[in-house]
């Protein structure tokens, strides 16, 4: 399975200006595409009213979240990635994962948080276009393992 197959071509501006990526209009239509901003590989979701991007590669192993299932947990719309099931917020890149306190009478799981694992992108629409804007990437995230193994070897792949 290929990680760093792009269904756009990469549209190189200057390195911090917003990238086009799209028509509104065909975004919405499609629901997703996968794209290069800056020769780093961007899934851009567009669920329930609202864009989303973040790093097309999961921050757990790789796998490729365009094929992933959006879930509402907890009020928050969630990528679910196809592999190994990880939940990742949308809106933030918060990995979620459900735990106990085995202290209470009557455990319940509740929904809790890793902290921000994946990287997401800034989106704005204007005149019916869609751009992302490039990373800030002055802190590292557990995503950029794998957008750097995508950047630096465009055959990379994994099997699964």
């Amino acid at each position: 399975m290929d990680l760093c197959s792009s269904s756009k071509g990469a549209v190189e501006m200057e390195p911090d200006a917003p990238v086009y990526v799209g028509k509104e209009d065909d975004i919405k239509k499609s629901q997703r595409i996968t794209t290069k901003v800056n020769d780093r590989e961007v899934v851009i979701f567009y669920h329930e009213g609202k864009f989303y991007a973040m790093d097309a590669c999961c921050y757990h192993a790789g796998g490729p979240l365009r094929l992933g299932e959006i879930e509402d947990i907890n009020g928050q719309p969630c990528i679910i990635c196809p592999w190994h099931k990880y939940k990742i917020t949308l809106e933030t890149g918060e990995g979620l994962y459900q735990a106990i306190n085995p202290m209470e009478p009557s455990p319940t799981p509740r929904w809790r948080s890793k902290g921000v694992k994946q990287r997401i992108h800034k989106v704005t629409i204007d005149n019916g276009n869609v751009y992302v804007s490039p990373p800030d990437l002055s802190v590292s995230l557990a995503s950029d393992y794998y957008a750097d193994k995508c950047k630096n070897n465009g055959d990379f792949t994994m099997e699964k």
